[in-house]
């Protein structure tokens, strides 16, 4: 077992030294790094699909009419779910990834996207 897995079984709150639960922990976390990596593989599709022009973004991000109008109802949406009751909470699952993948959209177009879209320009 190498540092880093040992170092997430103690930061875990595991002292023991089981070599089975050792290794478990250990397969935990290299299970986290791949779904870490595959989720990051995922929004790097989306964006750069959205890359091309500033009508597809403004077209995955309606009815908002710009990143800040998608990042303020993301932020709402978000608030209002915390706030739901757990078996409406259930119910609005898809509703609540939306809002993190447009908020995560909206927050990278903000940023980067008039510079993608004037090199795309000239």
């Amino acid at each position: 077992m190498d540092a880093l897995s040992a170092q997430f079984s103690r930061d875990c709150g595991y002292t023991g030294d089981s070599p089975a639960m050792l290794a478990a922990l250990a397969a935990i976390r290299l299970d986290g790094i791949g779904k870490a990596r595959l989720g990051h593989g995922q929004r790097k599709a989306i964006v750069d699909r959205l890359k091309h022009g500033e009508a597809l973004f403004l077209a995955a991000i309606r009815p908002a009419q710009s990143a800040e109008e998608a990042l303020e109802d993301a932020a709402r949406f978000i608030a209002s779910y915390r706030n739901m009751p757990r078996w409406r909470q259930e119910r609005r699952g898809a509703d609540l990834a939306r809002a993190r993948q447009q908020r995560l959209l909206a927050r990278f177009f903000r940023r980067f996207g008039h510079r993608l879209w004037a090199q795309q320009a000239a």
